[in-house]
């Protein structure tokens, strides 16, 4: 089968996190956290069965192989069947009603097509929205800043990371001109360390700016446990007719 081993948090939300900390432990860590956080098998394709190479077939007939494997083995949890549809309706529903617990999008495939290793015969739309966040510091030289580090008051009052920009265009660096103020030795971040990206041991080097800018980026829904965005942000717009107190709180996620 092809598929996607998957982590669910007490909130019934994706926690990405947890299964690559699964990765990561061995012994008896490793059989604690796999009754703690139970993986799940998301079963999305048909590549083999009884012996036999399908992928060859067309979609169509690959997921009625697959349809009928479950029911024949009456396969359950941990074991799931990834829902598919012909229906728009649908699919909006489901990028409207699933993407809230964590689901990036939707993945089309053509019914009549092959699967064929290597070679994308599929299309996946990822459901995108975007936020207003305050600038807090930011990676690259001040005259060319590379990339933003966004964060947002949480209720108590305190600046909370909530993740990272992807690459500025040449656009952005220019709005961003004389708009990003050093930070004094009070600034909240004062101390803290960056990771460079998911499963990296590396640290950014960072200017921490006062978190006055307010700007606009987009994201998707993928979050992790604590409520940051899993993914880069990408640029929209910098949003100096906002202060930060128009931010909407971040709340954080659950941390169990």
């Amino acid at each position: 089968m092809n598929g996607e081993l998957v982590v669910w948090d007490a909130a019934g939300r994706l926690a990405f996190e947890r299964l690559q900390g699964r990765l990561q432990r061995r012994g008896a860590d490793a059989l604690r956290l796999a009754e703690q956080w139970p993986a799940h098998f998301v079963a999305f394709d048909l590549l083999r069965l009884s012996g036999t190479d399908t992928t060859g077939w067309t979609y169509r007939r690959r997921r009625a192989a697959l349809e009928a494997l479950f029911v024949d083995h009456r396969l359950t949890a941990p074991w799931v069947l990834c829902p598919s549809t012909t229906d728009p309706a649908t699919v909006r529903e489901w990028l409207t009603s699933w993407t809230a617990v964590g689901l990036e999008g939707v993945v089309y495939k053509r019914l009549k097509g092959r699967y064929e290793p290597s070679v994308r015969g599929w299309r996946k739309h990822k459901a995108r929205e975007t936020e207003d966040a305050i600038v807090g510091a930011f990676t690259g030289s001040p005259a060319a800043p590379r990339t933003l580090l966004l964060g947002g008051y949480d209720p108590d009052g305190r600046l909370c990371y909530v993740g990272r920009s992807t690459t500025l265009p040449q656009t952005a660096v220019r709005a961003l001109a004389g708009l990003l103020i050093p930070a004094g030795d009070d600034h909240p971040w004062t101390g803290w360390t960056f990771s460079a990206g998911w499963g990296s041991r590396d640290t950014l080097h960072v200017t921490l700016v006062e978190p006055e800018l307010v700007v606009e980026a987009g994201v998707d829904v993928a979050r992790d446990h604590a409520g940051r965005w899993r993914h880069p942000a990408s640029w929209h717009r910098p949003r100096p007719d906002l202060s930060p107190a128009d931010v909407p709180a971040f709340e954080s996620g659950p941390t169990g």
